[in-house]
């Protein structure tokens, strides 16, 4: 588009100031080595989560830059700013990870009081891994000015004596290592090759999952989700977006016009057929949350059989991002889901989902499949209910074999996720068993960490075919094997997890949507009376003092509220 003057905007969010503001505005700007000519035009905000801790972002300095130019070539003034952004890979198996979750909503904050401040007339959110592009996405849902996203895709695999390795392969051959099955420069070999690049982690975990459902949403260009982050076709999709921003400031397309519920459930569908993470179903509530609206859990059990899985790279798999990015990506994963899509719903390209797919091609390699060859017949989500969870648990269903999609045990039961790990790197998780892991929910955790480290490495020991795990935790989108999560109530808020004791039995079947434990209501109760949880883990601090008092329920999103359930 070509450049506007400031006079063809006649309402700029950024020039509803008082006069004498207005002018200290612009000598505050111009010690900064702005111009007349650059005051002069729409200020756009472009909120960059880069920084050196985290390899999806390590990149995005440069990304940004390309959205800058972008910016300034169809006429608006790029104004810059960083938020916090940590790395989940740094925190898994760490205390760390008590944090992540809860960094969602306080980036949310953070870029909601950074824009809101300055007053500005657009924004252009860069971010690309698994908490951050979520709060992204609330905060522009919430603050409601023109705006696009540019995600910053996925890094390249690695490899290991001629097979594909991706970050995971660390974790899974940590035990094989330590029973002397690999050499110590043989596990170097793996450590040094898993990550060749940055970028997101390169199969279907959080992060790339989000960025999918975020183009699949229409806040993002198409082709975005699946990007590789090394390649120059990134670069000139940032400047694509820094342009096409200006064409929403100027024909006030804004977010809310773009994520509706309609939108949402379009994203859940994409989600669906492309295997996606299990955390997606902690972030499509409270991204709902922020637009007035809300999604029952069991929502994703119809979503799950109207999109059957088609996107063939989920752990295990020997397909990567990059190969579903040549295979078609996004656009190709909705093209195939046309009969289950509303494609009336505008995207930030100014068009209808619909619009946007008319030069697409059906997808026709092993990569994405067609709704008649999915991988398996449903898609990823299994929403899961019964006496040990009430209001619903969660498990990646795609991520199973045949054998586990139903099972019974006997319960090993573990208040936190450091003894279960000890217990099975001793060898006394024994196949058959179900692993309890409790207290690790949203207020118990308190911040409901990952089980990542303890499901890879029960990976690398090849139990995961035969132990099932069932915490009020999380897991990353890596994991794979029975992992069941999200069971709320969780055990600090009085779900019945918190009474289950070694040698319960408990079983599950996926097909039937069921979780229970041997158990009558009356011994449950009865159990309940005796009941002492342990201490908070964490006591002080934004965590223990403000955190664990107002989050809500998983299955409400894990959203900050006064009053909740």
């Amino acid at each position: 588009m070509s450049a506007k003057k400031i006079t063809d905007y006649p309402d700029l969010n950024s020039r509803r100031v008082p006069e004498d503001s207005y002018y200290e505005r612009r000598a505050l700007f111009k010690s900064m080595n702005f111009d007349d000519s650059d005051l002069d035009r729409p200020f756009v905000a472009v909120a960059n989560s880069w920084n050196e801790f985290v390899p999806g972002h390590h990149h995005l300095k440069r990304v940004g830059e390309a959205v800058k130019i972008g910016i300034w070539q169809a006429g608006g003034m790029p104004v810059e700013f960083n938020h916090i952004a940590p790395c989940d890979g740094l925190a898994d198996g760490t205390v760390g990870m008590h944090w992540i979750l809860p960094s969602r909503d306080i980036m949310a904050a953070s870029m909601e009081m950074m824009i809101q401040s300055q007053r500005v007339d657009g924004v252009v959110a860069l971010s690309t891994c698994d908490k951050i592009v979520p709060a992204q996405l609330m905060a522009l849902a919430r603050i409601n000015l023109p705006s696009i996203m540019v995600t910053g895709g996925a890094m390249l695999s690695g490899s290991f004596q001629g097979e594909k390795v991706q970050a995971q392969h660390i974790n899974e051959m940590y035990p094989v290592w330590k029973e002397g099955k690999l050499t110590d420069s043989q596990f170097k070999q793996i450590e040094d090759n898993v990550c060749p690049t940055c970028g997101a982690c390169c199969t279907m975990g959080t992060a790339n999952t989000m960025c999918c459902m975020t183009e699949a949403m229409g806040m993002s260009l198409p082709g975005n989700g699946t990007q590789i982050a090394v390649n120059a076709s990134l670069f000139r999709l940032a400047r694509r977006a820094g342009r096409k921003v200006m064409e929403l400031i100027d024909k006030d397309i804004r977010p809310r016009d773009i994520m509706t519920e309609e939108s949402m459930k379009n994203a859940m569908m994409v989600h669906s057929a492309i295997g996606g993470s299990t955390n997606a179903v902690i972030h499509v509530p409270a991204i709902l949350h922020e637009l007035g609206a809300e999604i029952p859990l069991a929502r994703w059990n119809d979503i799950s059989r109207l999109a059957p899985h088609l996107v063939n790279i989920t752990a295990g798999s020997p397909y990567t991002m990059e190969d579903f990015d040549r295979a078609g990506g996004v656009p190709a994963v909705m093209n195939a889901l046309r009969s289950v899509l509303n494609l009336d719903v505008k995207t930030c390209t100014g068009n209808s989902i619909g619009a946007n797919l008319e030069s697409c091609k059906n997808p026709t390699s092993d990569v994405i499949r067609s709704l008649d060859n999915p991988i398996y017949g449903e898609g990823a989500i299994a929403i899961l209910t019964g006496n040990l969870a009430p209001h619903g648990a969660v498990v990646k269903q795609t991520a199973l074999t045949p054998d586990m999609l139903a099972h019974k045990g006997p319960a090993r039961v573990f208040d936190d996720e450091e003894n279960a790990k000890e217990a099975l790197l001793a060898r006394r998780i024994r196949p058959g068993d179900v692993v309890v892991i409790r207290y690790e929910g949203p207020r118990g955790g308190p911040g409901m960490r990952e089980m990542y480290t303890f499901q890879t490495i029960l990976c690398g020991m090849k139990l995961d075919d035969s132990v099932a795990l069932v915490t009020d935790g999380r897991f990353s989108g890596w994991n794979r094997g029975p992992a069941i999560g999200h069971v709320s109530p969780e055990a600090a808020a009085g779900g019945p997890l918190a009474t289950v004791k070694d040698g319960d039995v408990i079983l599950y079947d996926i097909p039937k949507r069921v979780l229970a434990v041997e158990l009558s209501e009356a011994e449950i109760r009865e159990r309940h009376k005796t009941i002492k949880p342990p201490e908070p883990k964490i006591k002080g601090g934004f965590l223990g003092e403000i955190y664990s008092k107002l989050v809500t329920s998983v299955d409400k999103g894990a959203i900050l509220r006064v009053s909740h359930d």
